[in-house]
């Protein structure tokens, strides 16, 4: 019951399609005075690509298209269609609601890095470390004997500051 037909599209055809530039012209209907009725263009059937009668031809994978802009709807349609005037709506809150959510996120962001580095801060963070004592009191008891290497005992007196120091320290520990 089917037959299987092509479709031609000329050049001149695309030619007349992209000069429109958006503007939808009708096609003239041509009538038949015998019949009254619409008349039908119907390219050749081809033999070879024929399909059994009653179905639809299969459609081709890739048929050249026109790039023709549809016609703009004129601003009055926009704002009496009351269906478009609800998806405008909700669109817009749409869009506030991902700007408040933007900042949310920014604002919670910023708080999770600075806690992060609080803790980064006190983790690593090295203890009070008392300083040791008599620091002065060794120095000079190593300074004198790189002087007097041949004669320490002229550091004796330094040796004993030091020592002193050093009994001192473990008493008020």
């Amino acid at each position: 019951m089917s037959e299987r037909f092509t479709i031609q599209i000329s050049s001149s055809l695309v030619d007349r399609l992209a000069e429109q530039d958006g503007k939808v012209k009708k096609p003239k209907k041509s009538k038949s005075k015998s019949q009254g009725k619409e008349h039908v263009h119907r390219p050749p059937i081809d033999s070879k690509t024929s399909t059994p009668a009653g179905g639809w031809p299969p459609l081709p994978s890739q048929l050249p298209l026109p790039l023709v802009q549809p016609p703009a709807a004129p601003p009055s349609a926009a704002v009496t269609n009351p269906e478009i005037h609800a998806i405008q709506s909700i669109l817009k809150e749409s869009e506030q609601v991902i700007e408040r959510m933007k900042k949310i996120e920014a604002n919670m962001t910023e708080e999770v890095k600075q806690r992060a580095k609080e803790l980064h801060d006190k983790e690593f963070k090295l203890p009070y470390q008392k300083p040791l004592p008599c620091v002065a009191e060794k120095d000079a008891c190593l300074q004198c004997y790189k002087e007097h290497m041949k004669d320490p005992l002229k550091c004796a007196r330094v040796a004993r500051n030091f020592a002193d120091c050093a009994r001192q320290a473990r008493q008020q520990a």
